[in-house]
């Protein structure tokens, strides 16, 4: 059986953060293409209230984003009572050691660099949804 789909047959749910229109497209894609099912989110000032609604098995989110960053976002769903346990991944062109110390520092189960590499990304994925 598919790693992305759960015992009953429901696809996990992944919640997708991302200001970049390409990055955002390529990461549902992916996703998709392996059966979870997606929600995109442009901003980081609607990811909480959309995490809310959605319910995701992850949150993946962009540390570069305007208005909340991504540090700020993790932090923000690190306090919410229904969010706080939902693994997040955080994928940024940030990659300096002290970045990602920070990044994981705020809560973040992972850390991915860009440009992604797909199987890189997919295997984090799978770790934690």
């Amino acid at each position: 059986m598919d790693q992305g789909i759960e015992e009953a047959g429901v696809a996990k749910k992944v919640l997708v953060v991302e200001d970049n229109e390409l990055n955002l497209k390529l990461f549902c894609d992916l996703l998709r293409a392996h059966d979870y099912e997606t929600e995109a989110v442009r901003d980081g000032r609607d990811a909480v209230a959309r995490a809310r609604e959605f319910q995701p098995d992850l949150v993946i989110t962009d540390i570069q984003l305007p208005h909340v960053n991504g540090v700020e976002l993790i932090g923000r769903l690190r306090a919410d009572s229904r969010l706080a346990k939902v693994p997040i991944m955080a994928v940024t062109a940030y990659v300096g050691r002290e970045d990602e110390e920070r990044v994981r520092s705020a809560g973040a189960n992972a850390y991915v660099s860009k440009p992604i590499a797909v199987m890189r990304f997919m295997e984090e994925v799978r770790a934690l949804a």
